[in-house]
């Protein structure tokens, strides 16, 4: 249930980052996108701690998830999202005070690019989990 609660977090604050977007921000708004932002980074460690426990202690054993290489993609997958979200998560730290909350400031396309690329990677993993629950991937 736990787990379930962190991927709706996940889901929903990267959707809302995406559509918040905008050429041009005031500093409010940026404050705003860091808090959802900083809502997909603690989700998305919650998550991934609680996937290890899984995998390397509860539920199926080990070897299911390690021989299994679409569990591998998945999981590279889940970092790449991670590493894709620095660029933004710094941006909007970087942003979010300044003198006067209403000034706008220029939000540069490539994290609108970053933030769709993560949407996508993130539309992929429940096709990717569901072929590995059914077997599919493993190394025998």
């Amino acid at each position: 249930m736990f787990i379930l609660l962190c991927i709706f977090a996940i889901v929903a604050s990267i959707s809302a980052e995406h559509l918040l977007l905008k050429p041009q921000l005031s500093r409010t708004e940026i404050h705003r996108l860091s808090i959802l932002d900083s809502v997909y980074g603690v989700s998305a460690l919650i998550l991934l701690g609680a996937g290890l426990s899984l995998w390397l202690w509860l539920g199926k054993p080990a070897e299911f998830y390690s021989k299994n290489w679409i569990f591998h993609l998945k999981l590279g997958l889940f970092v790449l999202m991670g590493l894709l979200s620095i660029y933004p998560t710094i941006f909007f730290l970087k942003n979010r005070k300044g003198e006067n909350k209403e000034e706008l400031v220029a939000i540069p396309a490539s994290i609108k690019w970053l933030i769709r690329m993560e949407l996508l990677i993130l539309f992929s993993m429940p096709l990717l989990a569901t072929l590995m629950a059914r077997g599919i991937g493993q190394f025998e």
